[in-house]
């Protein structure tokens, strides 16, 4: 297919449809653009020069007639809160970590005949406010204000609309209080699984020529934003614009969003508090929900683009087999969105759902609700979920140290899983549960030479504090003839060593205990 590679500036504008309301005074005026070009076009667009200046629009908050807009004390924090509509209560949840609800605006204005719409940013993003609180941000801090929005409207019960990260905190919420819960939407949703989800397909559609231009944007970026001392928002901002106006757009949308869409994307709907992202994303390794939602009575719609590239083709049937009595729709013409790509078939499908749902049986849900305490327990029991839930520093040893049995040892998996048990059970002065751990991960990891040689000199390392100094320089010497230039680096220890060359030290003097000098 040939090309078109449109030269730097050159902006087409895609036409609005204008939709208005008449029907109610407080009817919302909105404007959906129609769709021009897809990624299946695969046109070139790049800017030679550093965009630093992004357009002025303004938030569909502001334009949407008949908001109930409000502040709700969840506790510590107040979150922004929308209302639309009348009906059954939908609940809106964002993606991210770190999206905002704009991103539904203007779309979920035609589900206000049938639905009653709440729209909210979560703590730490939007315009809700920025306090992690005493515990700090994680998805379960996320769930229970979710549950506090809830009480504060006076539902007993809502329907939730997952969105990606969203359909995560969908899942949790429903695992926490499935009595509250009358309906779930997962839409392009992380599935939440520990599951062989395949590679990504983001970059399908992004020439390399695309991507040069994006990774020099980035790089005149960052001397600019030293240079003008931009504050981080402002910084994240025109990130964003560069890379979308240079092909990154192509990654999450099937069709190209207009000039507008862009600069609001960039303005308002990516706007959170630092490190928001990194360390509600850390706190998902707590949860599998994998056989989460066996026997689950409550009424479950999966909606998927063909084209949402954000995960593997696998992936959007690896989530329906985990929601045994749910039903996928996949929109052929869509990607991570599908709402703002086929808004007219996404919005028959959901009022047809909103519409059927019937009251979810009483005694089946007691059943799955005994269920899901069993599931909780096991699941939280898992080595694997112990080690992904807590940190490198010595609080986190101890608590694994505590929960460690070796029957975990068949249940330990990857380099990360057997160092970080391993560590822990050294912290507490374990040294013989520690070699085990240690030499199981020899036994599994072996094929890897790096992995081989740390499970070695570790082993070695237990060997020399248990007063075993002729075993542990069979270990040493045999890590040591591996010739091994790798650098590791243990910042918790303070160590950072070549393999190898470490090695060969420690075959002429013992290792000496060195404590964990990270507190959490």
């Amino acid at each position: 297919m040939k090309r078109n590679i449109r030269p730097a500036g050159a902006i087409v504008f895609i036409a609005f449809l204008v939709v208005t309301s008449t029907s109610c005074s407080k009817g919302p005026a909105v404007q959906e653009p129609t769709h021009g070009e897809s990624i299946l076009d695969r046109v070139v667009r790049l800017e030679p020069e550093l965009v630093t200046a992004v357009p002025e629009a303004s938030r569909w908050c502001d334009r949407i007639r008949g908001l109930d807009k409000r502040k709700i004390d969840v506790g510590g924090a107040e979150l922004y809160v929308e209302l639309e509509g009348r009906g059954a209560p939908l609940v809106l949840i964002n993606g991210g970590p770190g999206g905002t609800h704009h991103y539904f605006h203007p779309w979920f204005s035609r589900a206000r005949k049938y639905a009653r719409l709440v729209y909210y940013d979560q703590r730490g993003c939007g315009l809700s406010d920025f306090k992690p609180g005493d515990k700090g941000y994680s998805v379960d801090q996320a769930a229970a204000d979710l549950d506090a929005v809830r009480k504060a409207l006076g539902f007993d019960k809502w329907v939730l609309l997952g969105y990606s990260y969203g359909g995560f905190l969908a899942q949790l919420y429903t695992v926490l209080h499935p009595e509250h819960v009358s309906g779930l939407i997962l839409l392009g949703a992380s599935p939440g699984m520990r599951a062989d989800l395949g590679p990504s397909r983001q970059n399908e559609f992004i020439s390399e020529t695309e991507k040069e231009r994006m990774a020099e944007a980035r790089r005149q970026l960052n001397e600019y934003s030293k240079t003008m001392n931009l504050d981080r928002q402002k910084t994240v901002e025109l990130s964003l614009s560069n890379a979308f106006l240079n092909g990154d757009w192509k990654r999450q949308h099937f069709y190209r969003p207009s000039p507008e869409r862009l600069a609001q994307i960039a303005r308002y709907e990516w706007v959170h508090d630092r490190n928001f992202n990194s360390v509600v994303g850390q706190t998902q390794g707590r949860w599998d929900f994998t056989g989460a939602f066996e026997g689950n009575p409550i009424p479950t719609l999966i909606l998927e683009g063909r084209w949402d590239l954000t995960w593997s083709e696998k992936k959007k049937d690896i989530l329906r087999g985990n929601h045994p009595g749910g039903r996928m729709v996949v929109f052929e013409n869509a990607a991570h969105g599908v709402y703002d790509e086929q808004p007219d078939e996404f919005f028959r499908v959901l009022e047809d759902f909103l519409r059927d749902l019937s009251p979810v049986d009483a005694a089946a849900l007691g059943r799955y609700r005994s269920f899901l305490e069993g599931w909780t327990a096991g699941m939280k029991a898992r080595p694997d979920i112990v080690i992904d839930s807590l940190s490198w520093g010595l609080l986190g040893s101890r608590e694994i140290a505590a929960k460690y049995s070796p029957e975990w040892l068949a249940g330990l998996s990857g380099r990360t899983g057997y160092l970080r048990t391993g560590f822990a059970l050294y912290d507490v002065e374990r040294y013989a549960d520690a070699l085990a751990v240690f030499e199981r991960m020899e036994q599994v990891l072996g094929g890897n030479p790096e992995s081989e040689a740390m499970a070695l000199i570790w082993q070695g390392h237990m060997l020399d504090l248990m007063g075993k100094r002729p075993e542990a320089l069979g270990r040493y010497r045999r890590a040591a003839e591996m010739g091994l230039s790798d650098t590791w680096q243990h910042g918790q220890y303070g160590m950072k060593y070549e393999l190898s060359p470490y090695a060969r030290e420690r075959l002429k003097t013992p290792f000496k205990r060195i404590e964990n000098g990270s507190l959490d």
